[in-house]
């Protein structure tokens, strides 16, 4: 019994001992004492926290969310280039995702390069200002529905290391719409897929009936883009299909409807109610380059690489099949067609033309070790080969002795040209760089066409900006429209001289200063235009016989005070044949803005566009031939276009929202800028791009 007892003491010391040592506090080495030591009381071995269901949830998520990838993308993982960038060497920028000019999405009313047309987004357009083609070679002469075209060389090319997408739309309702969407991914580090297609829809301002102003637009584009991993061979190509419908209306009957007034506009009567054009063109382009010998890189600022040859060799295959069709359905109560020749109440109007062009060019450059210093010399053969044939529909007796109606071919023919093509140029220090391009028919139908283009560069610092003198000679055969022509309503069988353009120039440009100045002086021989007799719509080609001189000087500037902006663009044209040239002396664009953070997330910009001409003797316009010509000596008044908007910038996304038109019956009830034509309406537009990088 006492030996039970004394075992039970020594069981009682040793528990409370412990319980003493327990109280005492300890130093982060493990040792009893010191007071100001923190006193750790959580015991994780003996004590669980009961979670409830939603805390466990969260506990899971966060254990997943450890094993993402965390980085958030953007646009910064894009990087875009073009073909006219890749044909020195690789370059690569970055994706712009600003709003600048973001509310000028009409091909129409580019700031710098204005255009006038038959009233909406979509119908037959020009040039306002004087800018003439720089190109030689065979020409179908029919250009009014270009500004809608996608091409092979609009399109972009990608570098992307996630896939990239961009939605784009505008409406004004069921009086415009734009939408368009671009998609582009790479399959692996070297090779880059994607496509484009844009639509464009629009009704008009004037007259529901059927076809009278209803414009269907599509241009669908697939590309791709492949590097070899030694970054010596490149390709990239595309396939394009465009399908552009443009309604011919003749106009409105009433001519005078800013004047008179009108109770409903929509119940306006067309000359041409069921009548249009319709351009149709597919092809397949490709370019592939090799760099022969050592290969240098540049490192640009903004993390990418240009990769600079000092050899290359390049091949160039373009097909492409174009079919311009005028269909008429109305008869021609209103005059607005001269006359006709197979059919008085229906025409069926087509030219095709397929052309084959085979590039080949072979490239060197001569480097210092800094490669500042630069010779380069470009030498290159071109083969176009065309062919084309013209129909027009015509009423003929059958074997049954049946009139039936069937195209009749007018006209066909098949020709190649070759191009000698030689361009040289010299760079030094990035301060003074020389440049000259020689392009030269040598064979073929078009023989003896040529483009000589000299430039000079002289650069004085970031500051001091730099100076560029420019000057071209060019000789260009006359279109097929003006030379040998068969439709229901225009026939023409001319020979014409070679028009002829000679330029010089001197451009200023400072970015600092956000400035740049330009002086042109143009010499034209031979130039050919479309007119008529007086009072009369009988348009047909003419060749003017004296030289025509021009001078135009344009000036771009941009002012910032606080938040407050102000871009600015003068252009000052001036002819001696002011009445054939048809263009407005002046030319002024002005945007005014305010800039602000609204809710602290939303960039955006608050202000006001105007666009203003000076009045010009106004060119008409030929349903059935698709020309602007000299008609009838009309001017008409001339009022500021202003146009309110705010547009903004939110992560992925950029929107406008603008009142174009805001100042009718303020100075005007309307304008035009063809004869008989008349122009928009105000209208309230939304514009919205979204971006997607995933």
């Amino acid at each position: 019994m006492p030996d039970k007892i004394k075992y039970i003491l020594l069981l009682l010391v040793c528990v409370f001992a412990q319980a003493a040592f327990a109280q005492m506090p300890t130093n982060p080495n493990g040792y009893p004492g010191r007071q100001n030591q923190r006193i750790n009381t959580n015991d994780t071995t003996t004590q669980q926290k009961n979670l409830t269901a939603d805390q466990q949830m969260d506990s899971l998520r966060k254990k997943q969310d450890k094993k993402r990838d965390s980085v958030v993308f953007n646009s910064k993982f894009i990087k875009v280039t073009n073909e006219r960038l890749l044909r020195d060497s690789t370059q690569l920028l970055p994706l712009d995702t600003g709003i600048v000019n973001f509310e000028n999405y009409s091909p129409l009313n580019k700031p710098r390069s204005p255009k006038i047309g038959l009233g909406n987004l979509g119908l037959a357009e020009r040039s306002l200002l004087f800018e003439p083609s720089h190109t030689i070679g065979f020409d179908a002469g029919l250009h009014e529905l270009d500004a809608y075209m996608l091409n092979p060389e609009d399109i972009n090319y990608y570098r992307a290391r996630v896939p990239y997408t961009q939605l784009y739309l505008v409406t004004g309702g069921l009086k415009e719409q734009v939408f368009k969407i671009t998609h582009a991914q790479n399959v692996n580090p070297r090779l880059n897929v994607g496509f484009n297609a844009n639509f464009i829809g629009s009704q008009g301002f004037y007259s529901k009936q059927l076809l009278a102003q209803n414009v269907s637009d599509v241009n669908v584009a697939a590309f791709a883009w492949y590097e070899s991993k030694n970054k010596r061979y490149n390709i990239l190509g595309n396939l394009l299909y465009n399908n552009l419908k443009a309604p011919t209306t003749g106009s409105i009957v009433n001519d005078s409807i800013f004047v008179t007034g009108s109770i409903d506009k929509t119940s306006e009567l067309p000359r041409l109610t069921s009548s249009f054009e319709n351009w149709a063109q597919s092809g397949i382009y490709l370019k592939q380059f090799y760099y022969i010998g050592h290969i240098d890189s540049v490192k640009k600022g903004s993390g990418s690489t240009n990769i600079l040859p000092t050899q290359r060799v390049s091949y160039t295959l373009n097909y492409n099949t174009r079919k311009y069709e005028f269909l008429q359905n109305d008869i021609d109560t209103y005059h607005v067609f001269p006359d006709y020749y197979f059919s008085s109440s229906r025409s069926r109007d087509s030219l095709s033309v397929t052309h084959l062009q085979n590039d080949f060019s072979y490239s060197f450059y001569l480097r210092s070790k800094n490669i500042k210093n630069e010779v380069k010399l470009d030498l290159g053969l071109t083969q176009d080969y065309y062919t084309y044939s013209q129909y027009v529909s015509d009423t003929t007796l059958n074997q049954y002795g049946v009139k039936v109606v069937q195209p009749l071919k007018v006209q066909q023919a098949s020709f190649q040209d070759i191009t000698l093509k030689a361009r040289f140029s010299y760079r030094f220090s990035d301060r003074i760089g020389l440049e000259g391009n020689f392009s030269q028919i040598a064979a073929g139908r078009d023989f003896g066409d040529f483009l000589y283009d000299a430039k000079l560069l002289l650069a004085g610092g970031n500051k001091a900006g730099k100076i560029i003198f420019e000057g071209y000679s060019q000789s260009s055969s006359p279109p097929l429209v003006y030379t040998s022509w068969v439709s229901n309503h225009f026939i023409f069988h001319n020979k014409f001289n070679n028009q002829k353009t000679s330029s010089l120039s001197f451009n200023y440009i400072n970015i600092p200063l956000k400035l740049d100045l330009k002086a042109e002086y143009f010499l034209i021989t031979d130039y050919l235009y479309f007119a008529a007799q007086t009072g009369g719509i009988d348009a047909h080609p003419v060749q003017l016989g004296s030289p025509i001189n021009l001078l135009k000087a344009s000036i771009g500037k941009s002012f910032a005070w606080r938040r407050w902006h102000l871009d600015e663009y003068l252009v000052y044209q001036k002819s001696d044949y002011q009445a054939t040239l048809r263009t407005p002396q002046f030319y002024s664009y002005t945007s005014v803005y305010y800039k602000m953070l609204l809710f602290n997330v939303l960039y955006s910009n608050i202000g006001m566009d105007v666009r203003y001409n000076s009045q010009y003797v106004a060119p008409s316009y030929a349903p059935g031939l698709g020309q602007f010509y000299n008609g009838p000596n009309v001017t008409f008044s001339s009022y500021p276009i202003a146009s309110v908007f705010i547009k903004g910038t939110l992560e992925h996304t950029n929107f406008f929202i603008m009142y174009d038109y805001a100042n009718q019956g303020l100075l005007s009830t309307g304008f035009y800028t063809v004869n008989r034509y008349p122009q928009m309406d105000h209208l309230l537009k939304f514009g919205v791009s979204w971006a997607f990088y995933n």
